[in-house]
């Protein structure tokens, strides 16, 4: 699991795997509920996706460029463009239907 900052975003998504970001906040209820989900994800498709957290507080910059508006939100990105998104608190089911999608 990579920590986006300001500093390595383009970096991250410069991954020749698929990037899921998750865009979260610590004082957001779903977005605790989320993440243990989220680290599942990562830890089952590792080696094949890349799974990033990035704290909207600490990285506002970023998420105004990607129109985030509503948190938990998950951005799905293949060669560096975002192909896909999950707003709100989705299951793991969907979120897997997602990357399975574009692997």
């Amino acid at each position: 699991m990579q920590i986006v900052t300001d500093t390595n975003f383009s970096e991250i998504l410069a991954s020749s795997k698929v990037v899921v970001v998750d865009f979260w906040a610590p004082w957001c209820g779903p977005c605790r509920v989320l993440g243990p989900t989220v680290d599942d994800v990562a830890e089952e498709f590792a080696g094949r996706v890349t799974v990033a957290k990035c704290n909207v507080d600490d990285c506002e910059v970023i998420g105004e460029q990607f129109g985030i508006r509503s948190i938990p939100t998950l951005l799905f990105f293949q060669n560096g463009e975002v192909a896909d998104k999950c707003i709100g608190l989705v299951s793991k089911a969907e979120i897997e239907s997602k990357i399975n999608k574009l692997l």
